[in-house]
């Protein structure tokens, strides 16, 4: 069963996949990798000779518009990327159990393809739910983590949820550009001012079968995962608050190594609140 919900909704997906490819401000490769639950396709950016790490996208959005969050990081390390299946892009539509071992499985034969025994990940978003999916199954396969504004520990109030999903809900039927810029303007710091964010995301409430359920794990979980963890958290996330998940983070992880707290930012972040982040992982990913 198709995640999309026509074909030309697909090709109006592919069509915003294709431009963010070709805005980001990095050259990058692409390659299909086949595992246990589809082919996947994978985004490489950053010196061949460069440390491995992997990235993961937001769900119902695209890889190459999260990607382009962490253009710092391209100079020095190797970005593997992929489409996470069964979301929006260019991998298998297969979706899998969010909080069984299928994304862990996922992630297993995607290093496997690539020859990699550990690496450092980082997760944005539904992402970083994927990442800590990963952290229960196959702990010892992470060597650092990075969750940015990330799934997995919950959400926030109902309110600040509903200022999202009402307009996102009613645009996805009437298709009006004013209530796609009132769920933009919720979700993101300055979203709506983007024309690429803009293209996206209403591509994705319009046309695409959205996952709503959101990968996490328990302390239980991940009682074997040791490795540092630096965790992300914008202060007026309308999914994934900081007030909310850090102190669950913390009950969660007992190798939270590093927590900062975006003041001012939301779900989507500003481009000076990419920068931020980035220039924090850096000096993460290098102790």
């Amino acid at each position: 069963m198709s995640i999309y919900r026509s074909s030309n909704g697909r090709r109006a997906v592919e069509q915003v996949y294709t431009e963010a490819v070709e805005e980001l401000a990095f050259d990058v490769d692409e390659t299909y990798v086949e595992t246990r639950h589809g082919e996947t396709h994978v985004l490489i950016a950053g010196p061949a000779d460069g440390q491995p790490v992997i990235v993961f996208h937001g769900g119902n959005a695209t890889n190459p518009l999260t990607l382009g969050w962490y253009s710092g990081l391209t100079d020095e390390y190797r970005l593997i990327a992929p489409d996470t299946i069964g979301q929006p892009g260019r991998s298998a539509e297969t979706r899998v159990a969010p909080n069984g071992d299928g994304y862990g499985e996922w992630v297993v034969d995607l290093l496997d393809a690539f020859d990699l025994d550990a690496v450092p990940m980082i997760g944005t978003s539904y992402g970083g739910g994927i990442v800590l999916r990963t952290a229960a199954y196959a702990p010892a396969r992470i060597t650092r983590a990075g969750l940015v504004v990330p799934a997995g520990f919950g959400t926030g109030g109902l309110v600040s949820m509903l200022n999202v999903g009402i307009p996102a809900l009613l645009y996805r039927f009437l298709g009006r550009d004013w209530l796609l810029a009132h769920a933009l303007n919720a979700m993101g710091t300055q979203a709506d001012s983007d024309p690429l964010v803009r293209a996206t995301v209403g591509a994705s409430l319009r046309y695409v079968d959205l996952e709503r359920e959101f990968p996490s794990a328990t302390a239980d979980e991940l009682e074997e995962f040791t490795a540092p963890v630096a965790l992300f958290a914008a202060a007026n996330d309308p999914f994934f608050p900081a007030p909310a998940i850090v102190p669950r983070a913390r009950a969660r992880l007992s190798n939270l190594s590093k927590t900062e707290v975006l003041d001012d930012e939301k779900h989507l972040l500003s481009p000076a609140g990419q920068e931020a982040v980035t220039s924090s992982l850096l000096a993460f990913l290098s102790e």
